[in-house]
């Protein structure tokens, strides 16, 4: 099978501000050199090989990691440090992700599409099935910021197994709407697994994992707690679920207390470091920028 994606030794960090003017001096590397600044390390160690046609659960508990995962598979973020190698177009399915909340539903079809590399004539031949699948009524001509969670995640799905993605990843996609999408949804996903496509599915269901996936990673405050086969994974998740939900509400929140605690580093910034963010910030936000401006001169 061929390799299409590897994580190696992967960090994600994030600065602890308590000001949104620290937040964007941090987006431009601006901080004074030598600074020491807390940092929350949301990914650590991340180390782990995905092949052609496998799909791959990503459970956990709330704040384990999943979507900071699910983002750095997706390319949406960089890492802090570490490489990742992905082979193929990806496309993250999450509830309004990359969705412009100021355009109608058709409109963002359209803007989503073309950010894929899809001509106006695929374009014009794919809309209606896009917005049969979605299937939210004359919902679809009033801008997203109306929408329900469920409406959104109903258009984000329907767009993006349309453009027909080589490594498709969904984050709690499914856990929004009701059940009759939920199973629409899943009969897709399997469709792309018969085409040898690799998914990464998120999910706060073991079961719904186990149902759909042959392989798990159980992330757990950042690390990789476990990976491999789908039944060895999510017995011992759920076993270690079994025994998380036994601790009375003081031993939930001390536990937690004890792991976030963990993921909080001090980190001394120096101009190299400085430099490597900002070149990585400006290759993110410099494309998005310069697409707007593609799309208003249209």
């Amino acid at each position: 099978m061929n390799l299409k994606v590897e994580f190696k030794n992967v960090y994600k960090s994030f600065s602890m501000h308590a000001k949104q003017s620290q937040k964007l001096l941090e987006l431009f590397s601006l901080n004074k050199k030598g600074k020491k600044e807390k940092r929350f390390q949301a990914v650590r160690n991340v180390s782990f090989k995905v092949f052609e046609g496998e799909s791959v659960g990503i459970i956990g508990l709330n704040g384990s990691g999943k979507s900071t995962l699910s983002n750095l598979l997706a390319q949406v973020i960089q890492p802090t440090s570490g490489n990742i190698d992905i082979y193929g177009e990806t496309s993250l399915i999450a509830i309004s992700a990359g969705l412009n909340k100021n355009l109608n539903g058709l409109e963002n079809i359209q803007l989503k599409c073309m950010m894929h590399g899809i001509s106006k004539e695929d374009i014009k031949r794919l809309t209606p099935d896009i917005v049969k699948f979605a299937d939210i009524g004359d919902h679809i001509y009033q801008p997203v910021k109306n929408y329900s969670s469920g409406m959104k995640s109903r258009l984000g799905f329907a767009i993006a197994v349309h453009t027909d993605p080589d490594i498709l990843i969904i984050d709690e996609a499914l856990s929004v709407g009701d059940s009759t999408f939920a199973e629409k949804c899943l009969i897709k996903m399997n469709e792309f697994k018969e085409k040898g496509k690799t998914i990464f599915f998120v999910s706060h269901s073991a079961g719904q994992v186990k149902r759909f996936c042959n392989k798990a990673i159980w992330m757990h405050y950042g690390e990789i707690k476990s990976f491999g086969d789908i039944q060895e994974v999510t017995s011992v998740y759920q076993e270690f679920i079994k025994w998380f939900n036994n601790l009375t509400e003081t031993e939930k929140a001390r536990y937690k207390k004890e792991s976030l605690e963990e993921q909080a580093v001090l980190s001394h910034k120096d101009k190299n470091s400085r430099d490597t963010a900002f070149l990585k910030n400006i290759a993110v936000i410099l494309p998005v920028i310069l697409f707007g401006v593609l799309v208003v001169l249209q």
